[in-house]
C-alpha cells in the first residue's frame, strides 16, 4: 500500500473517530454502521465502473433481471437506484437520513441473496448530523482505488475498532501481520478452507491474496468455508468477503459444541 493510501486511512480514522467521540456512542454501537458505509461506498464504485464498461447497452435496463445478472456476472453487486451513494449524498435537509440508509441497505439485500440479513440497518440511532458528516467522509474515498485498497481500508476500520473496544468476552481480533504469516505457512494454493473461529474472515481475505499474488484466480482456486460464534461478527465477516469480491459460507455457532 502506498504512503497516500495509509494517510488516507489515518485521515479517515480520526474524522470517524472524532465524529463518534462526538456522538456519545460506544465503538461497539458506533462501528458496524461505519464500516457498511465503507462497504457500500466500495461497492458503489464497483457498480459505477460495471455501469461505464456495459455502456449504453445497459441504460434502460437498469430494473431488469437480465441486466442485473450482467454485473453479477462481472463480480459486482447489484444496486438500485435508491442505494446509490451519490443520491444519499443529495438527499435534501431535514430529510431522514438514518432511514434512507436503512432502505438503501434492504434494497441491497432484495438484490443480492448472499447479504440477506447481513448489512447493518440501525442508522436511525445515529443524529442526522453525524451521518451526513460519515457520508461526506467516506465520499473523500477516491472512486478509482483498486479493490484491494478499498478492502485494506475495512481492514485498517475493523483493526482500530477492535483495540477501541478492547478484548470483551474472549473475543481476540488477530492482527493482520499474523494471519498473513499463517497464510504464508500453510500456502493455500488451491483447494478447501475452513476456519473454525474465522471472527471477522481475516484469514480468507489473506488466503485470496496469495493466490492472487500467484497469478490466479481466488474464487476459482479456493472454497471458504467458516465459523464464528457471535452473529454479529459474521455478518462482518460476509461483509468483509463482499468488499473483497470474494464469496463463502460462513455461519453462526460454537466450534467446540457444533
Amino acid at each position: 500500500m502506498t504512503n497516500n493510501n495509509k494517510d488516507l486511512e489515518s485521515r479517515l480514522w480520526g474524522a470517524a473517530d472524532e465524529l463518534r467521540a462526538n456522538s456519545k456512542l460506544k465503538a461497539s454501537e458506533y462501528s458496524i454502521p461505519v464500516l457498511g458505509l465503507i462497504f457500500l461506498r466500495f461497492a458503489d464504485a464497483k457498480f459505477s465502473e460495471a455501469q461505464k464498461q456495459i455502456g449504453k447497452q445497459g441504460k434502460g435496463l437498469r430494473s431488469s433481471s437480465s441486466n442485473k445478472e450482467r454485473y453479477q456476472a462481472m463480480g459486482v453487486l447489484y444496486l438500485p437506484e435508491e442505494a446509490r451513494f451519490e443520491n444519499l449524498m443529495n438527499l435534501p435537509e431535514g430529510e431522514n437520513i438514518g432511514q434512507a440508509i436503512n432502505d438503501a441497505m434492504r434494497a441491497i439485500e432484495a438484490e443480492n441473496p448472499d447479504l440477506r440479513d447481513v448489512l447493518p440497518k440501525t442508522y436511525n440511532r445515529l443524529e442526522n448530523r453525524i451521518l451526513v458528516e460519515l457520508l461526506k467522509m467516506m465520499g473523500s474515498i477516491p472512486m478509482d482505488m483498486e479493490g484491494d485498497a478499498f478492502g485494506k481500508v475495512y481492514e485498517y476500520f475493523l483493526g482500530k475498532f477492535a483495540m477501541t473496544e478492547g478484548q470483551k468476552g474472549g473475543e481476540f481480533y488477530t492482527p493482520t501481520s499474523i494471519v498473513k504469516l499463517i497464510v504464508e505457512i500453510i500456502e493455500p494454493f488451491h483447494g478447501r478452507i475452513f476456519d473454525p473461529a474465522c471472527g471477522s474472515g481475516g484469514m480468507f481475505v489473506q488466503s485470496a491474496r496469495f493466490v492472487r499474488e500467484h497469478k490466479a484466480n481466488a474464487m476459482e482456486e479456493i472454497s471458504i468455508y467458516g465459523q464464528e460464534r457471535v452473529a454479529e461478527t459474521v455478518r462482518l465477516g460476509k461483509m468483509n468477503l463482499a468488499v473483497h469480491g470474494l464469496a463463502g459460507d460462513i455461519r453462526q455457532g460454537n466450534t467446540y459444541y457444533e
